[in-house]
């Protein structure tokens, strides 16, 4: 409740419940699995009454170097570094790029909305534009669409094709429609193929576009619709 509310994340709730900062009808719920009926109790944290904020949906365009998380054990940076004097609320990552990854990353907090393009039976495209120490023949294009077993998973491309090539280097577009951790990484390894940018420039029908690196910005109506429409 307090996800889809907006307060926080399901992990973040999770533990201010179990620290007994969480009270429901003024009485101190430490299982995170108890169940709420609807309409609503009243819900306190930390003494404060929650309300349902109101839904944000940012795009922001990653550069390679940043963490996609909350807080970094390591002290590494965050993307969260970047919207720190914004004002915004509490917002979690749609989906991940990993920390040598850039491109279109989403943010929200809403979480249904958020769940609906993360959700592999949605099968939402992603687009990204992978730079490879390579130039890749017919034949290895058709095996990246064709996929690989890696570690009890199996990973394809649902789309791949050659942008441009130069003398020892190319540039692919790969599209996926469901997301492993490090999908394209480990597809183009299983091939021997060196990555040497990975770049998201499309999550369905929303565009990067001339979005500058560092840079953020809200959704606008009609884009959270083509994603599946607000939940709330």
């Amino acid at each position: 409740m307090l996800s889809k509310l907006g307060v926080c994340s399901r992990s973040q709730a999770e533990r201010r419940i179990r620290a007994g900062r969480v009270r429901v009808d003024g009485k101190v719920v430490r299982d995170p699995y108890v169940p709420i009926p609807l309409p609503a109790p009243d819900i306190e944290v930390d003494g404060k009454p929650v309300a349902a904020v109101a839904p944000v949906y940012i795009m922001f365009n990653k550069p390679r170097g940043l963490i996609v998380s909350a807080a970094d054990e390591h002290g590494r940076d965050t993307v969260y570094g970047e919207f720190a004097d914004a004002g915004l609320p509490w917002l979690g990552p749609v989906g991940r790029l990993d920390k040598a990854s850039e491109g279109l990353l989403l943010l929200s907090n809403d979480s249904v909305w958020a769940a609906r393009i993360t959700d592999p039976a949605g099968h939402v495209d992603k687009t990204y534009h992978v730079q490879v120490g390579c130039i890749p023949t017919d034949e290895l294009l058709g095996q990246l669409r064709a996929g690989v077993d890696d570690a009890g998973e199996h990973l394809r491309a649902r789309q791949v094709s050659l942008l441009r090539a130069g003398g020892k280097h190319a540039w692919l577009e790969m599209v996926l429609d469901e997301g492993r951790n490090r999908h394209i990484r480990r597809l183009l390894a299983a091939h021997h193929v060196q990555v040497l940018r990975l770049l998201r420039v499309a999550i369905g029908p929303l565009q990067l576009g001339t979005l500058a690196k560092r840079q953020w910005r809200h959704l606008q109506p009609w884009e959270v619709e083509a994603l599946g429409g607000a939940s709330r």
